[in-house]
């Protein structure tokens, strides 16, 4: 070819590609600039600690308790959930059914060294090969964050340093670094792209006592860092508070030093939400008074930082914000109402076709699956023990489910309709514990308890267990629930909720509910043939 030939075709093509330059620019700065309404929508789920109902100022245990301006105006525009519930009331097993869209008896360590019969506590951890929620939105093209509490992912190495060691010396300072690395390398393969601030497990478990406090600016930080950096994208952001639960107390919450966090001390203080100091201060001014006040408008500071930075980044019109509570407090580590049931709130600017107020019956379950709906991503019911709940939020349908199954220690649940049927079934192993071994347990927790200056709730062996953990009198967590149910121990329980909301009336017993009693024990059964091992006579594993 000749030199004039060769030149025509090389300028040809250069004006060729320049045009796709220019084209390819025009397309992405259109996409860029679309409007939010024609992107898939941007998910922050906010999951909160041990929140108590008088918590909650849309609620009427709380109305006009809190200084709560954001999580008011969530629950104004949004939808609240009345009928939320939660498969596992306690903080483990809840995040677990929130993340995977499956109840917590999946999870491998639920299933092992238990004469076959699955025992759901603190031991249902995600794990790496589980198809999760924050896996299936990457594929589908989000980018996933994560701040806040763990309890929920293990991770391989993590070394929790002494309670009393200086977190300031050497090798603190080092093991700190190193669990930090850990942390971040279990989440991203766990299916998160951002992983920040993160408290592996409550203050007083995480290790050093003088990093045992809450730190919500940091957490905060993290979350608003992770919108500045991905605002342009669709992105899911897991946001795990620790307030309110324990510790409480101002020197080791609010008014805590800002630069202590879970991985060491900062050089400065973040600086994302009102300063501390205000806190008092604007209470007074609103003419709100009680413990842990400052805590709750803590937290509504950094729910207002999220939603902020989605106002100032223009995003705010096109994200769905969950907002919900791990699990009921009147009854934590039980399967009665009080530990089951926890209202939640959805928000989307607009609001939804449901209305302010929803009733139907859903789980904590339900989450993922809806978070997958309203993302375009394609659910495969298969993978979910949960439902979507975006044709009820849509005003499509009035329910989504006609019963709820509950599942904490040794026993089991039902809901249907008005009616609750509990089944409490302890192993042989844990019937016949030897009073040597009973000692043993009891003497651990009572030093743990101890240790961490919380009350010993019992001192003899040979008292009966809880309903989730084997031990003597009960553990820390579901001790407050013991005592208030009379029937607690019953094998059997049958409750009529329309006229005993408080399960204080068992009538299991009465031959007058036989047909209903057998009725709620067939729906439990059916649940229990589609999970993993035995439990006692109502599935031989």
């Amino acid at each position: 070819m000749h030199n004039s030939s060769c030149q025509y075709v090389y300028r040809r093509h250069a004006i060729v590609v320049a045009m796709a330059v220019v084209i390819s620019g025009a397309v992405l700065h259109t996409l860029a600039a679309a409007p939010p309404s024609t992107r898939r929508p941007n998910i922050v789920f906010f999951i909160l600690d041990d929140m108590q109902r008088y918590m909650f100022n849309c609620l009427p245990e709380g109305r006009g308790k809190n200084l709560t301006p954001t999580i008011d105006r969530l629950a104004a525009e949004g939808t609240l959930l009345l009928g939320q519930h939660v498969a596992s009331p306690v903080c483990t097993p809840s995040r677990y059914n929130c993340l995977t869209g499956n109840y917590a008896s999946r999870a491998l360590e639920a299933q092992a060294r238990n004469q076959g019969q699955t025992v759901v506590t603190w031991n249902t951890h995600i794990a790496t090969h589980d198809d999760n929620l924050p896996k299936q939105l990457r594929q589908a093209g989000y980018t996933t964050g994560i701040v806040g509490k763990n309890h929920v992912l293990s991770v391989p190495g993590w070394k929790k340093i002494p309670y009393e060691a200086d977190p300031t010396q050497p090798d603190a300072r080092a093991q700190l670094k190193s669990n930090a690395a850990k942390v971040q390398a279990a989440f991203k393969q766990a299916g998160f792209d951002y992983v920040a601030s993160i408290y592996h497990n409550n203050p007083d478990g995480n290790g050093a006592k003088a990093l045992a406090v809450h730190n919500l600016d940091w957490i905060a930080q993290g979350a608003v860092d992770f919108i500045d950096q991905n605002h342009e994208r669709p992105f899911f952001l897991y946001f795990a508070s620790t307030i309110p639960h324990g510790p409480g107390q101002p020197k080791r919450a609010w008014n805590a030093d800002p630069r202590a966090t879970a991985d060491g001390f900062l050089h400065e203080a973040p600086n994302v939400l009102p300063q501390r100091p205000t806190l008092p201060k604007r209470l007074r001014e609103a003419g709100i008074k009680g413990w842990e006040k400052e805590n709750m408008l803590w937290l509504d500071d950094a729910v207002g930082a999220v939603m902020k930075k989605l106002e100032e980044h223009g995003i705010a019109d096109n994200t769905i914000v969950f907002f919900f509570n791990d699990h009921g407090q009147a009854a934590k580590g039980t399967l009665y109402q009080g530990g089951v049931t926890n209202p939640s709130i959805v928000w989307r600017k607009g609001g939804f076709p449901c209305g302010s107020v929803n009733r139907a019956l859903v789980s904590n379950i339900d989450f993922a699956p809806t978070i997958l709906d309203y993302a375009g991503a394609g659910i495969k019911r298969e993978t979910f023990d949960g439902h979507s709940l975006k044709p009820l939020l849509e005003g499509q349908t009035q329910t989504v489910r006609e019963s709820l199954y509950f599942e904490m220690g040794y026993t089991r649940a039902v809901r249907k309709g008005d009616w609750k049927y509990l089944a409490l079934r302890y192993t042989e192993q844990a019937r016949k514990m030897p009073l040597a071994k009973r000692k043993q347990i009891l003497e651990r927790v009572n030093k743990n308890l101890l240790r961490r200056s919380k009350k010993v709730h019992s001192t003899n062996p040979e008292d009966r267990f809880s309903h989730i953990s084997l031990v003597p009198g009960g553990g820390d967590a579901e001790h407050g629930s013991m005592g208030k149910y009379p029937a607690y121990y019953d094998n059997d329980q049958l409750y009529n909720l329309a006229e005993d909301p408080k399960e204080q009336r068992n009538l299991a017993r009465d031959p007058a509910y036989a047909e209903k009693l057998a009725e709620m024990k067939r729906e439990l059964r059916g649940y229990l043939a589609k999970l993993p091992g035995g439990f006692g006579d109502l599935k031989t594993p």
